[in-house]
């Protein structure tokens, strides 16, 4: 901000004192003056608003996008070299010379724009192969879930984990939300950030990349994964399906949490509390340390109540695993 400041202050009172050395004394001068005050002002104005726009840009946009225009301006010099030196045989003047302001403009311009939008198909701008960097980004409901700093602690994960501006600042909008849940959650993202940062396995980079022709959060960070060639580390469901229609590899935290559930096999006994009713008549239900969900049949009348239990047969949904058993006593009864 205080650089802003220096360079509207700067160009304002250039603007003004040019126009007052550079003018003839007459009662026009005052006007002029601050003509040139309000130039001055203008043009700083006009490169802050520049200056944001390039933020928003990648490097390798920047850079691809000035080689381009300095390969355009070239081009236009020839080109004007060569239209002057035929003017001269011909007709033994110079070219008009709004005809090279025309003609520096367009190839400068051609050469920006393709610069900017084919620097992808050059690979030596990568500072390193692309199938070697190994880029998660991080959305806003992982983050705020927490399970991510557990499995990034016990060392499963490691590398670069990328955090966007723009997911920092719905972070940042949620803490300071009047809703006490929404307030909740907000803080709660910040403070696994805090913790994840000081993890020695990974490394958390803060990107200011945005896509202001985006809208929504889901779609800017589709968009990210996409430019930087990295996966989407989410616990979304709908997130997790726009992704891999876009092509985008997705780390889903829920379909890791269900892979590491021990597999319980037809046949097995275990032990389990009944903690309540089934929805069926005379089902009870338990559930294992991890959450997986034990109906037992017949069990209605132990509510409450600690029972071995034979696996019966185990359902995979879309929800979690749900695993069928019966009593032990019945089950010896059968046989």
């Amino acid at each position: 901000m205080i650089v802003r400041i220096i360079l509207i202050l700067a160009c304002s009172i250039s603007g003004y004192a040019i126009l007052y050395y550079t003018s003839e004394f007459n009662s026009h001068l005052i006007f002029k003056s601050i003509g040139g005050f309000i130039i001055g002002l203008l043009i700083a104005l006009s490169v802050i608003r520049i200056e944001k726009e390039i933020r928003k840009l990648s490097l390798k946009v920047i850079v691809g996008g000035v080689a381009g225009m300095i390969v355009g301006l070239l081009i236009a010099l020839i080109f004007g070299f060569g239209l002057n030196f035929v003017s001269k045989i011909r007709e033994n003047q110079q070219v008009i010379p709004w005809i090279y302001l025309l003609i520096t403009g367009i190839f400068g311009y051609l050469g920006l724009f393709l610069g900017s939008k084919k620097v992808e198909e050059f690979n030596f701008l990568n500072a390193e192969p692309k199938n070697n960097r190994d880029y998660r980004v991080l959305d806003t409901s992982v983050i705020i879930e927490g399970r991510i700093a557990d499995i990034c602690d016990s060392g499963f994960i490691e590398g670069e984990l990328i955090v966007p501006r723009f997911v920092l600042n719905e972070l940042q909008f949620l803490a300071d939300s009047s809703d006490s849940m929404k307030r909740l959650r907000g803080r709660r993202g910040l403070d696994v950030l805090n913790h994840m940062q000081k993890s020695t396995n990974i490394n958390i980079e803060i990107v200011e990349q945005d896509f202001p022709k985006i809208k929504g959060v889901d779609g800017k960070l589709v968009a990210l994964a996409k430019q930087l060639g990295a996966k989407l580390l989410t616990n979304d469901y709908n997130l997790n399906k726009v992704a891999q229609l876009q092509g985008v590899r997705v780390l889903n935290v829920n379909e890791l949490a269900n892979a590491m559930k021990p597999v319980v096999l037809p046949g097995e006994q275990m032990t389990v509390k009944i903690m309540r009713e089934g929805k069926e008549s005379g089902q009870g239900v338990g559930y294992l340390d991890d959450g997986t969900m034990i109906i037992v049949d017949s069990g209605q009348k132990m509510l409450n109540m600690n029972v071995d239990v034979i696996v019966t047969s185990v359902l995979q949904t879309t929800a979690g695993r749900m695993i069928f058993s019966e009593l032990k006593e019945a089950a010896d009864k059968k046989k």
